[in-house]
């Protein structure tokens, strides 16, 4: 079941690719062309980190996504900077490993 905040992610992201978004253990995982780049928390974006991300959005906070988590990661906020989230989407595709297939 998606909600606002999921929708508004979703549509905002959708211009620089196929961006789907799963249920999962209470939070939401965020694809991007097939790779996961995130997680939705409580009505929050967490990015990975990674060498883009990490430089693009180097005055964002960085928080654990979920209490438990064992990764820090980019709380995202810019929603309405286009180019920003156009540059960040694509050279975090290029940085994260493809996603492992299925036996």
């Amino acid at each position: 079941m998606m909600n606002e905040f999921n929708e508004y992610v979703r549509d905002c992201f959708s211009e620089a690719g196929d961006i789907v978004i799963k249920s999962m253990m209470g939070g939401y995982l965020v694809y991007f062309k097939g790779k996961l780049i995130g997680d939705i928390c409580s009505d929050e974006l967490f990015l990975k980190r990674t060498p883009t991300s990490d430089k693009l959005l180097a005055d964002s906070e960085l928080r654990y996504p979920y209490e438990g988590s064992k990764t820090l990661m980019h709380v995202f906020d810019s929603f309405d900077d286009k180019a920003l989230i156009l540059e960040l989407l694509e050279g975090m595709y290029a940085e994260l490993p493809e996603a492992k297939k299925r036996k």
